[in-house]
C-alpha cells in the first residue's frame, strides 16, 4: 500500500534546531538552503520514504498549537514547511517525501546578542528564502520578509531586548554588599560597602580593605570579583597603624 502523491504542496508545521552549522532537524540532520529536504528510511532503508506501513518520512504537524501542547516549541525554531511528493496523512499531521521551510517563527531568546552576531545570524537564516518572524512576550513580530528585506519592527524588538539584557547584566556586575573579592595571594574578602568610587571589604577577621572600584574587576571565567596582586590597597582595622598604605606583592 502506498500513500497518495501530492502534486500541490501541503503546508505543515514543525520545529528545528539552529547552531553555527545552520538549520537542523532535532535529530541533527542538516537542512540545506535552496535544496529540498528528502526523507530517507532509517529503519529498513530499502524503500522510498514515506510508506503507510512504516514510520519514515519528514514529520510535520497540522498546527503550531499542537506542537506547543506537546512541548516541542520551547526555545526552538518553529515554522511552516512545504510538504510534497508522497505524503502520508495522520490525525495530527503528515509524513512527507520532500519538504522545505516556508516560514520561520524564532523565539526572541534564540536570537544572538550583539549587532555583528545578529547580522551574521540573519544573513544565514535569510538564505532559506523564507519570511522570518520573532516570537516575543507580546506576540509575533515580522523580522524579514522576502522581497522587502528587514522589517524595522523586528529590529526594534531585538534592540530593546539587547538593551534590557545589557542593563540587567550591568546591574548584576555592579559590586555590592555581600559580594566576595579574591585578593590574589591573600584570600577572599567580603564586601561590607561599595559606592561609585570605593569598595570596603573584610579580609580574614580583622583586616579591612579599601579598594578603588577601578581596581576590582569581574572575571567571567571564574565568575567572581578579583583584584590582582600588586594593587595598592588601603588597609585599616589592624596593625600596622590605621590608614597606612600597603602594597600586596
Amino acid at each position: 500500500m502506498r500513500a497518495p502523491d501530492f502534486v500541490s504542496p501541503v503546508v505543515g508545521c514543525r520545529v528545528w534546531q539552529w547552531d553555527v552549522a545552520g538549520l537542523k532537524s532535532l535529530n541533527g540532520v542538516e537542512w540545506i538552503p535552496g535544496e529540498p529536504f528528502t526523507a530517507q528510511c532509517r529503519i529498513r532503508g530499502c524503500h522510498e520514504a514515506p510508506r503507510s506501513d512504516c514510520t519514515c518520512g519528514v514529520y510535520a504537524a497540522k498546527t503550531l498549537d499542537h506542537l506547543r501542547r506537546i512541548g516541542y516549541t520551547q526555545d526552538r525554531f518553529q515554522g511552516e514547511v512545504w510538504l510534497w511528493g508522497t505524503v502520508v496523512e495522520h490525525e495530527g499531521g503528515w509524513r512527507a517525501q520532500f519538504a522545505y521551510p516556508k516560514t520561520f517563527f524564532v523565539p526572541l531568546s534564540a536570537v544572538p546578542f550583539g549587532i555583528d552576531s545578529v547580522e551574521c545570524w540573519l544573513a544565514s537564516l535569510a538564505t532559506y528564502g523564507c519570511d522570518i518572524f520573532l516570537v516575543g512576550e507580546t506576540g509575533t513580530v515580522p523580522l524579514w520578509r522576502m522581497g522587502s528585506g528587514i522589517d524595522t519592527d523586528g529590529i526594534d524588538l531585538i534592540v530593546q531586548r539587547c538593551s534590557t539584557w545589557y542593563a540587567r547584566r550591568a546591574e548584576q556586575r555592579r559590586i555590592k554588599q555581600g559580594d566576595r573579592v579574591a585578593v590574589f595571594g591573600h584570600g577572599i574578602a567580603v564586601v561590607e560597602h561599595a559606592d561609585a568610587n570605593q569598595v570596603q571589604a573584610v579580609l580574614g577577621k580583622t583586616r579591612v580593605l579599601r579598594i578603588g572600584c577601578e581596581e576590582v574587576v569581574w572575571d567571567e571565567h571564574n565568575m567572581r570579583w578579583e583584584t590582582k596582586a600588586g594593587t595598592s590597597i588601603r588597609l585599616t582595622g589592624c596593625k600596622p597603624p590605621y590608614d597606612v598604605r600597603m602594597r600586596f606583592s
